[in-house]
């Protein structure tokens, strides 16, 4: 492991040890991960003690589902689930890719990010807490607060409040779990309590998954902060990692651009 990647591993182990860290968390839809980058981050997570959080490329990723089987993942979110009929082809989906067994070890969640979804919400509860269905919600405060047209301002406003709250509402009744994620930073700790005083049973930042008893914590506030150097510092290993791909042929090329324009000249 290089520097960045001991840094990481340190953060999180206080982070399982102290702050109630679940995951890390990865993304093969916004973000774009790469196989290489999740096995190295998979690396920093087993050996920290915490799991896998990875969002699919969309409802019905069969191959992304194939490869967090593969890697363990113990948690799956599907983007961009918007109606009943989305929602069935991601239950759908996950029960070809895992057998019943197989799926007592993962939690299967779905994005609820949209108006459009918040709408069509009380059918994909019944849908999702039914036999065979699937685990729970996470709330998409960014994406919802854009859908509604308030932008990254909106996030902490009213509506948005209110609607994941009447989520929280919804999954309580249905005995599914609630996830609060979306520009979650200090900020947000008035709401987050709101939504826990309901129901929530994880939070997240970009890279980060806690368990929502660190809402608890006196120290929250290092703990979002330790949640932001990690993100920064796998940033920082990413650009690192790839521009070392870069360099490494950086002579040969040079030396192959001076042959060449000696034989073109020829």
């Amino acid at each position: 492991m290089n520097n960045f990647e001991k840094q990481m591993l340190d953060i999180l182990r206080e982070g399982h040890e102290v702050f109630d860290v679940l995951a890390v968390k990865a993304e093969f839809e916004a973000e774009g991960t790469r196989t290489d980058e999740l096995l190295r981050l998979l690396e920093i997570a087993n050996k920290s003690g915490v799991g896998l959080a990875l969002k699919i490329g969309g409802c019905e990723a069969i191959r992304d589902m194939l490869e967090a089987k593969q890697f363990g993942v113990q948690y799956i979110i599907a983007p961009m689930v918007e109606t009943p009929y989305a929602l069935s082809k991601y239950i759908a989906a996950k029960d070809k890719v895992y057998t019943k067994d197989e799926q007592k070890d993962v939690s299967f969640l779905f994005n609820v990010e949209t108006i459009t979804a918040f709408h069509n919400l009380k059918p994909m509860i019944s849908l999702a807490s039914a036999d065979a269905g699937c685990s729970g919600v996470v709330f998409g405060r960014v994406d919802f607060s854009g859908s509604i047209g308030a932008g990254r301002e909106g996030i902490e406003s009213q509506a948005v409040t209110q609607a994941a709250l009447d989520t929280s509402q919804a999954c309580l009744a249905h005995g599914l779990d609630f996830v609060i994620g979306g520009a979650v930073s200090i900020d947000a700790l008035s709401n987050l309590k709101r939504f826990k005083a309901i129901h929530l049973n994880r939070f997240e930042t970009r890279k980060v998954v806690f368990s929502a008893s660190a809402l608890d914590s006196p120290f929250l506030s290092r703990a979002l902060r330790n949640a932001v150097h990690f993100e920064l510092l796998w940033l920082l290993n990413k650009r690192e990692y790839y521009g070392l791909m870069h360099r490494e042929d950086q002579s040969r090329i040079e030396m192959l651009e001076s042959r060449w324009k000696v034989l073109n000249a020829n």
